[in-house]
Formats: C-alpha cells, sequence, structure tokens
C-alpha cells in the first residue's frame, strides 16, 4: 500500500488543505496528515486542537489519519514508511516555495518523492493567515473551512475581546 505525507502547521485546516486531501486520499492506499510543529512559528492553536479539528475534519476518508512530528517531516516520513511527500499548491508564489523546499527534501532523502496536488480553483486565495484575518475583520469565513474550525477561530479570536 502506498503511503503519503501531508505535512503543514494547519493554523487551521482550511477547505484547501482538505481540498488536497481529499485529492491524495483518491491517489494513495492511505494518507498521513502531519502537523509539524514549528517552534520557530508561533501559533494561535495549540497542537492537540490542531490535531482534532483535522481528525474531525478528514473522519469521512477511512484511509487518512492525522500525525504529529517535531522533527523533520522526510524523518518522520521514512519512519511510518512513506514513498511520497505531498504539497498544496495555491499558486505561483507557493509554488517558488514549494519548490525550493522540494529540493531541499530531496536533499535529505532523497528516497521520498514530492507531490504538488493544486487545491480547487476557487480556493486559491485561502490560507490560514487570510482565514484568521478575514474573521477578524468580521467576515463570514463559512466557505473556507469546517464548522468546527470557524467556531473554534471564533473563541479564540472573537470571545476575549468581549471580556472586560
Amino acid at each position: 500500500m502506498s503511503i503519503a505525507v501531508y505535512a503543514g502547521s494547519f493554523d487551521p485546516v482550511t477547505a484547501g488543505h482538505l481540498s488536497v486531501i481529499r485529492q491524495a486520499a483518491r491517489l494513495f492506499g492511505h494518507v498521513v496528515v502531519v502537523v509539524a510543529v514549528n517552534p520557530n512559528k508561533r501559533t494561535l492553536l495549540s497542537l492537540a486542537d490542531r490535531q482534532e479539528l483535522l481528525r474531525e475534519a478528514v473522519a469521512l476518508h477511512p484511509n487518512v489519519s492525522v500525525g504529529s512530528t517535531e522533527g523533520l517531516v522526510v524523518d518522520y516520513a521514512r519512519a511510518i514508511g512513506a514513498s511520497v511527500l505531498l504539497r498544496g499548491v495555491r499558486g505561483a508564489t507557493d509554488a517558488q516555495f514549494e519548490t525550493e523546499l522540494a529540493q531541499t527534501n530531496r536533499a535529505l532523502a532523497p528516497d521520498l518523492s514530492t507531490l504538488f496536488l493544486p487545491a480547487e480553483a476557487h480556493l486559491a486565495e485561502v490560507s490560514s493567515s487570510a482565514l484568521k484575518e478575514r474573521l477578524a475583520r468580521g467576515e463570514d469565513i463559512s466557505a473556507f473551512c469546517p464548522a468546527a474550525v470557524a467556531d473554534k477561530l471564533r473563541q479564540r479570536l472573537l470571545e476575549p475581546r468581549s471580556q472586560p
């Protein structure tokens, strides 16, 4: 069975991420969505929250599971027997960054291939950061993430403001 790893910070998971996961679930026997902990990146949601939201979001896909790593994604992928690293691409800016990351990963782990999967076109401008910014401006984000994500973001970003 072919195993693919789709890693990211997922702070939080968006509809764009889920578009990539749906495609991957059709292409591979098993997809492991890995919350990669980057100590240099400040996240809004805890690791546990990000994993819980992902598990709920991928529950309809029996061949998709969720994991996490504080180490290198290539080491995690090798440890679980994966042969492919998946990367989502929204546009040209993503493609440049993702190509550089793929080259770094190839140097570290030549046995792993990287596959780029574009999100659906209408989700090209959806990022975790943009999602949080839209909510902070009072915009509706329901089209860009699962309901549980929208609820969690409202709880974290909006409810503390209403307290004295």
